[in-house]
């Protein structure tokens, strides 16, 4: 075919945007073929499959907290239609109403969840996700001004799935019992966030008015930290302490540490006075309240790991994820619910590392070719894969040696991490799309440094 002639809805065009052309389709139909080195593309691709459909109408949807944002295309790409519908229920019902009403068959959001989504999968609409980075990219398309506005978004999202509908792709939907373990990882994840913020800030408050509990044990968030704070609160408290007494008190709250009572004592004794007085007392209800709150944290990250564990423990994908090193319970959780249970998500191991933002990406022009760190990737996925294959280090040799050359390249902790994590992506790939559990007995590498480390040995 000729390169001018018109092809599909271009046939139709009145208006189109700036830089309408398609980028080639890759043969697995999610990533461009050279993905793992290079460049990635800017939207999901796909084909479509038995011929073109008649032109119908796109609409697009720009969420908000409180009113959202409908636009509707026709396929010569004049808006037909712009309104906006408001969150409540009375408000869904009225954008799927007029959708329908419309012809709309697809429409681009910028999240893939929610109660928008669902309403519209419920009609039977296909939904489109457009993350905002790329629609903040493709409003270059109409404009150079940089002008924001959430009906003007509405129109870019309804008029990329006009012209780049062959480069989109629905987001695939998980099992229900992947969907309800997912929100419980995140939550734990989030809450471990919320922990090291007021361990900080504990600790930036204790080195004012209480120095002598800063560094008294190995974490100031531990179980046994905030036991000590709420008995002995104040300097004037601790100062009671002697080492019968301190030594009395670790046994009574069957403190398992391996420093001896007598060097947690001197440590304690042996840091400069905190604040005492009125001082003294103002200062221990600040450490009373940080102390309540991590005490609420540390409670509540429990019983949301007890409660991954239960239903890690019926979901059919966690053989799988369990039988990776050092993956434990939770680890396998986060990787099973980011990974997800649909194998049509990840066609290559290529795709899971891309998504996964551990293979790096290529900027290349004329002659100068250098290789970056990818910054458009899942967020969620990359912490969980990083996070396992930088504990795996510990106790995989194969992981230990790529993570040595990597430091000895002279690469910073994070780099070397996704060096590993990268290797990681085939095996947890093949293992999740066979599907079955890792053994180590067939992971040829690990053999292979396993060997050379008897060798040397010998």
């Amino acid at each position: 075919m000729a390169q001018d002639a018109p092809t599909g809805y271009r046939a139709v065009h009145r208006r189109v945007p700036i830089s309408e052309r398609p980028a080639a389709a890759s043969g697995d139909h999610r990533v461009s073929s050279h993905c793992a080195n290079s460049e990635e593309t800017t939207l999901s691709v796909t084909e479509t499959v038995g011929g073109l459909e008649p032109p119908r109408p796109p609409g697009g949807v720009d969420r908000a907290s409180a009113d959202h944002a409908v636009s509707i295309v026709a396929p010569d790409g004049e808006q037909t239609s712009r309104f906006l519908v408001t969150h409540h229920a009375s408000g869904l019902r009225t954008l799927v109403k007029r959708l329908v009403k419309a012809g709309v068959v697809e429409v681009g959001i910028e999240r893939p969840d929610g109660p928008i989504v669902d309403a519209l999968r419920a009609a039977g609409l296909v939904v489109f996700v457009i993350p905002p980075g790329q629609l903040k990219n493709l409003r270059s398309r109409y404009g150079s001004a940089g002008n924001t506005d959430d009906r003007f978004d509405a129109y870019v999202l309804a008029d990329v799935v006009r012209t780049d509908r062959r480069r989109l792709r629905p987001p695939l939907v998980d099992q229900p019992a992947t969907t309800a373990l997912r929100p419980l990882t995140r939550a734990r994840k989030a809450l471990l966030a919320h922990r090291i913020a007021v361990a900080d800030q504990l600790r930036a408050h204790l080195q004012i008015c209480f120095p002598g509990a800063v560094g008294l044990f190995a974490d100031i968030d531990s179980q046994i930290s905030p036991r000590f704070l709420q008995r002995f609160g104040t300097q004037e408290r601790a100062d009671r302490l002697s080492i019968k007494r301190w030594t009395a008190w670790l046994t009574s709250v069957g403190h398992r540490g391996r420093t001896p009572a007598q060097t947690l004592h001197e440590r304690l004794t042996g840091a400069p006075r905190g604040a005492t007085g009125p001082a003294g007392d103002t200062a221990a209800a600040v450490t009373a309240a940080f102390v309540a709150t991590l005490r609420a944290i540390n409670a509540q990250i429990d019983a949301l790991a007890a409660r991954i564990a239960e239903q890690l423990a019926l979901h059919p994908d966690a053989p799988i994820f369990t039988s990776l090193p050092r993956a434990g319970t939770l680890r396998a959780a986060r990787l099973l619910t980011e990974i997800g249970d649909t194998r049509g998500r990840f066609p290559t191991a290529d795709s899971l590392a891309c998504l996964a933002g551990v293979a790096p990406s290529t900027r290349q022009s004329g002659k100068i070719r250098a290789l970056g760190f990818r910054w458009g990737a899942d967020k969620q996925l990359r912490d969980a894969l990083c996070d396992f294959a930088g504990d795996s280090v510990k106790a995989n040799p194969w992981a230990a040696d790529l993570y040595r050359r990597a430091r000895d390249r002279g690469h910073d902790h994070p780099h070397a991490v996704r060096v590993p994590a990268r290797a990681r992506t085939n095996i947890i790939w093949a293992c999740w799309t066979t599907p079955t559990p890792y053994d180590p007995s067939r992971h040829h590498a690990l053999q292979r440094v396993l060997n050379q480390d008897q060798s040397a040995a010998a």
